[in-house]
């Protein structure tokens, strides 16, 4: 909700998660460099152009939280890369925060009695 000034912003950061290679050989098809995005709530995949459905499984509950202001202590603020489920492949994938994404309640919820337009549909620019 709103804190009573009429400011309803919220921010994101939008990500890079890029396949880089572990200690071990990799098995899993994601060859190094390759990768996604997640801009606001969208994933856009990189020039590869698909990215398995396993590791992505497994990387999707953390990027909410890796989105979102963290303390400089948190593990979630300090720690970049995680290891590919596949307990035999090497694969790690490194998570970058890129750029904050300014957001307003009003466009982003779905409660009726505080909903503006989406804001994919206002046509603003939502980069900070």
């Amino acid at each position: 909700m709103a804190d009573g000034s009429g400011n309803d912003e919220f921010w994101l950061w939008d990500l890079k998660v890029e396949t880089v290679a572990g200690a071990a050989p990799m098995v899993c098809n994601h060859p190094e460099g390759s990768g996604f995005t997640v801009e606001g709530e969208n994933i856009v995949m990189g020039p590869h152009g698909s990215f398995p459905l396993y590791p992505l499984a497994a990387l999707l509950p953390l990027l909410p939280a890796k989105q979102r202001p963290t303390s400089e202590h948190d593990w979630m603020t300090t720690d970049a890369e995680l290891a590919c489920p596949d307990p035999h492949c090497g694969g790690r994938f490194r998570i970058t925060r890129t750029q904050k994404r300014t957001f307003r309640h009003s466009e982003t919820t779905g409660l009726p009695d505080q909903r503006e337009t989406p804001y994919w549909q206002s046509g603003k620019n939502n980069d900070s």
